[in-house]
């Protein structure tokens, strides 16, 4: 039962920092999909090249598309203002007589192009197409994203090795004391003239279900730890991707037979070379 419960606790904890890794990389996706290009033409450009213009942009590799579409978006010079008057109630035409806006795209960039310096190709590409008439972004904006997930995954990276590495100990030490009761029954078994594999055999089958148990109840922690949040917070929902949630509890299973087999295997062997004195 310590041994199940040692390793349940540690599966947890890896589980809860693998969740909260998940949740920052869905974060920092669905952050970074919202940066975009302005994209204003000329305004003695025509519907045909506006619509030969649009092409080529959706046709680069820099633009965001999923597998139905390009994420590049016309939005007309009376649509802008529409949409100008309805946030803040003004209407601009009524005093100047004119609409002084510009056609324009909205263009979402894809996350591997969303560096400063790759911004900056990407601006310079369109602008020199024919009918462009300027190409903007929010820079401070950008770069605080790139700067802040740059700072935020290192942090990360070092708080997982952390983690790891004192799990590893703990189940290891964890194991080595279990099986340290056990020592007599191992010399018991050598001197009847049992070989090795034969005695580690069945403490490697008993650290394999412990492996699996353990795995199973940290899931089922986890599970109704992210149940109980999401019911508290339900934006949280949009954070959560099974298919990652799944990947992470074959991982925690994984790693659960593989600390408790390895650890159960280096214990018992170590038992195996003492000395009667060295038992005692």
């Amino acid at each position: 039962m310590s041994v199940v419960f040692s390793i349940t606790i540690a599966l947890s904890a890896i589980g809860i920092f693998g969740l909260l890794l998940l949740f920052s990389n869905q974060l920092s996706q669905n952050i970074r999909g919202q940066v975009q290009l302005q994209v204003y033409l000329d305004k003695s450009v025509t519907e045909t090249e506006r619509i030969k213009i649009q092409k080529r942009i959706s046709e680069k590799d820099f633009v965001l598309r999923d597998e139905s579409r390009a994420y590049v978006d016309f939005i007309s010079k009376d649509k802008a203002a529409e949409i100008f008057v309805n946030e803040t109630g003004e209407d601009f035409t009524e005093f100047l007589g004119d609409n002084p806006l510009r056609d324009a795209f909205n263009i979402i960039i894809s996350p591997q192009y969303q560096q400063a310096d790759s911004l900056q190709k990407v601006r310079a590409q369109i602008s020199s197409m024919n009918g462009v008439f300027e190409v903007t972004y929010v820079e401070d904006l950008v770069n605080s994203i790139n700067n802040n997930f740059a700072k935020i995954s290192i942090v990360l990276l070092i708080l997982s090795l952390f983690l790891i590495i004192s799990i590893i100990i703990l189940i290891n030490n964890t194991i080595k004391l279990a099986l340290f009761s056990q020592r007599f029954l191992i010399r018991s078994m050598q001197l009847v003239g049992a070989k090795a594999s034969f005695i580690i055999r069945p403490f490697l089958t008993r650290s394999f279900s412990h492996g699996i148990l353990s795995a199973i109840l940290s899931a089922a922690i986890i599970g109704g730890l992210l149940y109980f949040f999401v019911q508290k917070i339900p934006d949280l929902s949009v954070l959560i991707d099974i298919k990652y949630l799944l990947l992470l509890f074959a991982l925690l299973l994984v790693a659960g037979i593989s600390l408790a087999v390895f650890s159960t295997y280096r214990a018992v062997n170590k038992y195996l070379k003492l000395s009667l004195d060295e038992l005692y």
